[in-house]
């Protein structure tokens, strides 16, 4: 049946989404895609409040409710203050999408500690710190959404120099089951998207036109769909599992990468 002229399906109406890490890349895409289906969004950021207020002040020109809130998830009190923060501003919390993340390149035989460290305190402290402060809230509504961000890295994809942000990611992964264990009984859903290879402002930063097209062109050939991802894409998966239609599912990790064959294997 062809849709009608205009019609737009708001499956988050009347509900707020605070969505950590949202000035760029994939949370920037999560930030425009939940606010398009009708929440009121607090988008957070650590260090880039041009481009995060750039975020809200998009959101509030196409008639939604949104702002932006420094917030560095790896100090706890922080996170409680982004919270507390959206709860003065927009009045509650539905849903929360833990997507800030950092990402070092190393390999075993170029160790460096402080980089793990920071990986750890942002990829894995941040979200625990983050979920602990919005529990309250969520706990007393009884209800509430909760959608982390890991990575196919974490399920063993044969790229090098990604182990020990795999290391994060596969934290995540097992948070993400552990919680929705935990927070079941609140009526609180907690699930994971694991994307792929997506192209961002960081894949394409430093990289010369011509050695950016050789490294997508062989991402691309790693997917059974013959292409690379965009943020929107990641985006599409974190709104159906924030939304009524995954009612039903929790404790979920959902892999969009386009069909990656390149795991070092496919058992634990």
């Amino acid at each position: 049946m062809p849709k009608p002229e205009g019609f737009a399906i708001h499956r988050l109406e009347g509900k707020v989404a605070v969505v950590t890490g949202a000035s760029r890349g994939i949370g920037r895409a999560v930030a425009l895609r939940l606010a398009r289906e009708g929440a009121a969004v607090t988008v957070n950021y650590r260090s880039q409040a041009a481009a995060a207020e750039q975020v809200a002040a998009e959101i509030r020109q196409a008639g939604g409710e949104a702002f932006a809130c420094q917030a560095d998830l790896a100090d706890r009190p922080a996170a409680e203050r982004l919270i507390e923060a959206t709860l003065e501003r927009l009045g509650g919390i539905d849903v929360l999408v833990n997507n800030a993340g950092l990402m070092y390149r190393s390999d075993i035989e170029h160790f460096d500690a402080d980089q793990f460290r920071q990986m750890r305190a942002t990829n894995v402290d941040g979200l625990v710190h983050s979920v602990a402060a919005v529990l309250p809230v969520m706990k007393a509504r009884k209800s509430g959404c909760i959608v982390n961000l890991t990575s196919i890295a974490a399920l063993g994809t044969a790229k090098s120099g990604t182990t020990f942000y795999a290391a994060t990611k596969a934290a995540v992964a097992i948070l993400t089951k552990r919680f929705a264990l935990e927070l079941g009984t609140y009526g609180i859903r907690v699930n994971a998207v694991a994307p792929g290879f997506i192209v961002t402002d960081m894949v394409r930063q430093g990289q010369k036109p011509e050695e950016l097209e050789g490294v997508l062109h062989e991402m691309a050939s790693r997917a059974m769909l013959g292409r690379t991802g965009t943020p929107e894409d990641i985006a599409a998966v974190v709104a159906f599992l924030a939304s009524p239609d995954a009612g039903f599912v929790t404790g979920q990790v959902l892999v969009a990468d386009g069909g990656r064959t390149d795991f070092l294997s496919h058992g634990l």
